[in-house]
């Protein structure tokens, strides 16, 4: 765990809910993990992965997969046969003219602030396509406390970082203390998290502020990442990188890494895609890579992890049905002006 990071959450006591909540789900808090899909391409192999992932730590909540409408029919049926929710979301864009400064690659990403207005949960917990959960997390629903926003610190070692004052300085908040921040630059940076991985609240009154605030915000380069590291900045709490290990970190702050206790795996770093691995790319062609590549893969192919309609049996009060969630869905309250894909 990096330097100054508290312990993974308080834990202090059992979740908190509304009195709204509490009636709305009939007496129970309601969970799901989320995911997000964009497109017709191979990042539903991500997202099968994952589902199958899940069901192999045992865990007692659904996987909910927000999708774009260029998603395929097709690819919404394989996601249905893995037991996913699959429920339709339209696309978020800042300001047409704004869109340059983000990278282009990371635009349609703002489409993920669209689950904020899934407040039939009351806590969810978001994971990337590219994510592979390889121990049970469950407890995070549990242990956060209300009102706060939990994910695992960034680093900024990597080149995609050179655009930024910690990277000119070579300071990184994984190891503060070996490269500290001058004084002569002011107070530095507050904590910034690695949006692959996040444990939030779905509210209604958050969404609204949060598509109020874009309006109002120019993008970064790191487009939704930043943007959510700003707009939650206040409530931001670190939790440890076992539950988001970003494979940079590997070569970057090893020192940080016991790779045994690692519960979730980011295939993040440019050519570690299990699905398009080929270990050809920089830094692939190591040990520790290979064996999470094939370990991805080990979960995928396990036909013993494919769903059954016996998995369908969630203990009550843990998850709504799927028909009954999506007869419930209405339409997305706000329209934003259309701009090209940038997916």
């Amino acid at each position: 765990m990096a330097p100054g990071v508290p312990p993974v959450l308080s834990g202090s006591g059992k979740l908190q809910v509304s009195s709204a909540t509490l009636k709305k789900s009939a007496g129970y808090a309601k969970r799901a993990y989320v995911t997000f899909l964009a497109g017709n391409g191979d990042y539903v192999k991500g997202v099968v992965g994952l589902a199958k992932g899940l069901r192999k730590a045992k865990s007692a909540y659904p996987l909910l997969v927000a999708v774009l409408p260029d998603v395929p029919e097709e690819h919404r049926q394989i996601l249905t046969s893995q037991g996913c929710i699959v429920r339709e979301i339209q696309p978020i864009y800042p300001p047409e003219n704004q869109i340059q400064f983000a990278m282009a690659y990371y635009v349609i990403n703002y489409s993920k602030l669209r689950i904020w207005d899934f407040e039939e949960y009351s806590r969810m917990i978001y994971l990337d396509a590219d994510i592979q959960v390889y121990e049970n997390i469950d407890h995070l629903f549990e242990e956060a406390d209300q009102g706060c926003f939990y994910a695992v610190m960034d680093c900024f070692c990597e080149k995609t970082w050179s655009h930024s004052k910690q990277y000119s300085i070579g300071y990184c908040q994984q190891c503060p203390k070996k490269v500290k921040w001058p004084a002569e630059m002011g107070s530095p940076p507050p904590l910034y998290f690695n949006a692959g991985m996040f444990v939030f609240e779905p509210s209604r009154l958050t969404y609204e502020s949060l598509l109020d605030t874009l309006r109002i915000t120019p993008p970064t380069p790191f487009a939704e990442q930043d943007f959510l590291n700003m707009f939650f900045e206040k409530t931001y709490k670190p939790i440890p990188l076992v539950y988001n290990l970003v494979l940079a970190m590997l070569w970057r702050h090893p020192e940080n890494v016991e790779l045994d206790k690692v519960k979730v795996v980011h295939y993040c770093a440019a050519g570690s895609k299990p699905w398009r691995y080929t270990g050809k790319e920089v830094n692939m062609d190591r040990d520790d890579i290979k064996m999470l590549v094939q370990k991805w893969w080990d979960i995928y192919n396990d036909e013993s992890l494919d769903f059954k309609a016996d998995d369908a049996a969630v203990s009550e009060g843990e998850a709504f049905s799927r028909s009954s969630i999506m007869a419930s869905m209405p339409g997305p309250a706000i329209s934003f002006i259309p701009a090209p894909s940038a997916a």
